[in-house]
């Protein structure tokens, strides 16, 4: 492969110089070392492009890199989000436990005396069993007036 020489006396190439332009061995001679450097960085760059097995290595490299950064930053949200959540969990614990505890002295100073005492005790260690009593309860009641209503208690 040659290059084409123009009117000009310039080469259609990548060095665009003057055919034959050099006045002197010295000019030659720096030309020649010009022309060398241009083609050993062109060899060179040509070198980085063919070596693909190396180039996929470093991308290799450079994914591993950003993935290990990317573990480290997922960890440290999850564990934030575990602190978070064991805080919020133990928080409403204690106002739980609290308002257990309210309810428990309200209880106490209001209760009813005998039987009825105990009955109110039972149903606070079990609220259940005593939401499920209160619902049947107020079933019973609203088919009593239904019943009422229909046949004209009323």
């Amino acid at each position: 492969m040659t290059d084409a020489t123009s009117r000009d006396g310039t080469r259609s190439g990548s060095t665009a110089q003057p055919v034959g332009g050099a006045k002197g061995p010295d000019e030659l001679r720096q030309q020649i070392e010009q022309t060398r450097g241009q083609l050993g960085d062109t060899v060179e760059e040509l070198a980085g492009k063919a070596d693909v097995k190396g180039r996929a290595k470093a991308r290799a490299a450079d994914l591993k890199d950003k993935a290990g950064a990317m573990s480290v930053q997922l960890r440290s949200s999850a564990a934030h989000a575990g602190h978070a959540v064991q805080d919020k969990a133990g928080r409403a614990g204690h106002t739980a436990h609290d308002k257990a505890d309210r309810a428990r002295n309200t209880a106490e100073r209001h209760a009813p005396p005998g039987r009825a005492r105990g009955a109110v005790h039972a149903g606070l260690g079990h609220p259940r069993a005593v939401l499920v009593a209160g619902a049947a309860a107020g079933v019973v009641v609203a088919a009593s007036l239904v019943r009422r209503r229909h046949h004209g208690h009323c």
